[in-house]
């Protein structure tokens, strides 16, 4: 078991920047995939975001170019630094870690982002 905390979510204005944090119950190291994942009301939970225990990355295509992963195996923290934030960006975002047998959910953390 792991449990998963995010933080660092708020009100921002279009164009500007917030960071998200998720800390980790446990060592992340054994995480095969770390991903951070958002839901807009009436949507479905969509990835924005992965990072593998390589370090290698992945975007979704609405986020390329303004959001970027990264994890801290040692403080056990995954981040999400999101610049020129816009409307749309608006949702719930949830940290997500597959340690490929099994998967674990934080609990959310809103972004809103006023036009």
């Amino acid at each position: 078991q792991v449990q998963l905390v995010e933080s660092g979510g708020g009100l921002v204005q279009a164009g500007g920047s917030l960071r998200l944090s998720c800390a980790a119950s446990r060592s992340i190291f054994s995480i095969v995939v770390m991903g951070w994942y958002r839901q807009a009301p009436g949507k479905q939970r969509e990835l924005v975001a992965s990072i593998t225990d390589g370090g290698r990355t992945n975007y979704a295509d609405s986020v390329k170019g303004r959001f970027t992963i990264s994890k801290d195996n040692a403080q056990k923290m995954a981040y999400l630094q999101m610049n020129s934030l816009k409307p749309e960006d608006t949702a719930v975002y949830y940290c997500n870690a597959d340690f490929g047998v099994d998967g674990y959910w934080g609990q959310g953390t809103q972004v809103t982002v006023s036009s």
